[in-house]
Formats: structure tokens, C-alpha cells, sequence
């Protein structure tokens, strides 16, 4: 079920180089998105959620369903479980993966390359996921596919995030290489 978040906060962004995670074999892309507790799209989110449980295990879906929360077995996690992280305490948050790489576009729908150093973990974007069920040898879950990401506007960078500004160094143009040094 594809799911669009609008005006999320951006973390975690793997969105140009697919990389490892936890030790695994194959490298993927991926982001977290945190959404406050209150936003209305979190009622969507779970109504969703729930909707795919129910299409995957039917009547058992509840008890399966209350079981995977339990665990943190849902791509919705309750952010204080990150709470080492920047940005995450009081919020909820989505994981989302993929081993294609998404479509990253601008406000403007333009694509962004990682050279125009945007979208970057802090800022607020719109992403498009798609959610689905796991239930194999690796256990059963509710996960998020990584569709798309579009850059919506600047947010305070989260540690490490954002190249330096123009305005962050002096004007040396008049300045000869023996007067500076």
C-alpha cells in the first residue's frame, strides 16, 4: 500500500549510496522520517498498517499485530527508542529501505544529485513509501519501502549534515599570500 508523508523531518539518509546495515549482505537505501504523535497522518499511518495485517493474516491479525508492536517489529517506532539521537525524543518515526535507489527530486519535481548536498538529515521533506508484510523465515513485520523522497524545506541540520556556507568564511581577494601568511 503506497503511503505519502508530507512535511516529515529527515534522518538517517542513505538516499545516493546504497550501504550495509547491521551487518547484512546486501546494501540498500534508506531514510527515517519523524512525525510528531499528534500529526494526522500518524492515524493513517496505523489505520494502514493495520489494514495490511489484516490482508496478510486475517483474523489472527490483531494478536499478530499487537505482538510485532511489542517487539518493534513495525516500520512506525516510537522514537525514545533512539533517544542517543538528535531529533527523536517525543516523536514517532518511519523506516523505510529499498534496494533501488529512490527518486529524489526538489520542490520543483527537478532530480537532486548528492552534489547539491539536498536533501540532508534535518531538513523536512515528502516521501512516498510503500508498505507491506513480511512473514518468512525472518520473522513476520510490517515494513516500508523507500519510493521517493522530494525536498521540501531547510531545517536545523542534525549533527555532521550541511556543507559551509559562503558567508561562514572573510573575503581574502585583496589580501596577497605574504600579507596572510
Amino acid at each position: 500500500m503506497k503511503i505519502k508523508l508530507t512535511n516529515v523531518r529527515l534522518s538517517f539518509p542513505e538516499l545516493f549510496t546504497a550501504k550495509t546495515v547491521n551487518g547484512e549482505d546486501n546494501p540498500v537505501f534508506s531514510a527515517s522520517f519523524l512525525i510528531d504523535p499528534a500529526d494526522p497522518q500518524v492515524v493513517a499511518l496505523n489505520a494502514a498498517i493495520e489494514k495490511i495485517a489484516s490482508d496478510k493474516w486475517g483474523a489472527k491479525a490483531p494478536a499478530i499485530l499487537k505482538q510485532m508492536r511489542a517487539t518493534d517489529k513495525v516500520c512506525l517506532h516510537d522514537g525514545d527508542l533512539k533517544s542517543n539521537y538528535e531529533g527523536f525524543v517525543g516523536m514517532l518515526y518511519v523506516s523505510a529501505r529499498n534496494g533501488a535507489r529512490p527518486l529524489v527530486v526538489d520542490r520543483d519535481k527537478s532530480p537532486l544529485v548528492e552534489q547539491d548536498g539536498r536533501p540532508y538529515a534535518g531538513c523536512y521533506v515528502n516521501a512516498s513509501i510503500e508498505l507491506w508484510a513480511q512473514d518468512n523465515n525472518y520473522g513476520k513485520r510490517i515494513n516500508a519501502s523507500l519510493r521517493g523522497v522530494q525536498f521540501l524545506r531547510d531545517g536545523d541540520a542534525f549533527a555532521g549534515g550541511g556543507a559551509a556556507t559562503p558567508d561562514e568564511f572573510d573575503d581574502l581577494s585583496a589580501e596577497t599570500a605574504d600579507d596572510l601568511f
